[in-house]
């Protein structure tokens, strides 16, 4: 994307894209589910975030993945505090995972690219994620072999998250794809 230009297009997929994040995080989801470093969640709306990054390429991705989990961190008192470190860390998310797919000019057709980026984009955020949750044990007074231990429950939710979010993203984008070129839509959104 041109940073010195943004259209009316790329705002139109951020925001399009970012109410999915949140609907999907909203309504189809298991949890909260409480674990001894927080409460926790299985969230459909981490494959929207990836979907974000494999459609729209590294910046309109991010914006989405970023702006639709805080907004819905922000709907949840439990969340509400984390939601700075939300945007920025599905932000991250999202962003990798557009930046690989549409690497060196490709234009996240290729399957086999595409998986790695998703991968790369849910390694990114597991990684931010429990590196957040690991320090603020340590911070409150936690020994760091009982925060990772505290965090290893987190691991294994986000874990599942992760492969979730991989696999549901990977087999949307062809489909979602066609229908975007096929409207005559796609094109306008497109990294320049």
């Amino acid at each position: 994307m041109n940073r010195s230009k943004i259209t009316v297009h790329d705002l139109v997929a951020v925001g399009l894209m970012a109410a999915m994040v949140f609907v999907c995080t909203a309504f189809l989801k298991i949890g909260p589910i409480p674990t001894p470093a927080g409460p926790t969640q299985l969230k459909t709306g981490n494959a929207v975030c990836l979907l974000a990054g494999l459609l729209f390429g590294g910046w309109r991705g991010g914006l989405a993945a970023g702006i639709g989990s805080a907004v819905f961190d922000l709907t949840e008192p439990a969340f509400a505090p984390s939601a700075p470190f939300t945007l920025v860390f599905f932000f991250m998310m999202g962003f990798v995972c557009g930046v690989v797919s549409h690497l060196g000019g490709r234009d996240g057709r290729d399957t086999r690219w595409n998986v790695i980026a998703a991968l790369s984009g849910s390694v990114t955020y597991l990684v931010l994620h429990l590196g957040k949750s690991f320090l603020t044990l340590v911070l409150a007074g936690s020994a760091p072999g009982a925060a990772a231990a505290a965090c290893g429950v987190k691991f294994i939710t986000s874990g599942i998250n992760a492969v979730f979010a991989v696999v549901v993203a990977c087999l949307l984008a062809p489909a979602l794809r066609k229908a975007l070129e096929q409207a005559g839509i796609f094109r306008r959104f497109q990294e320049r």
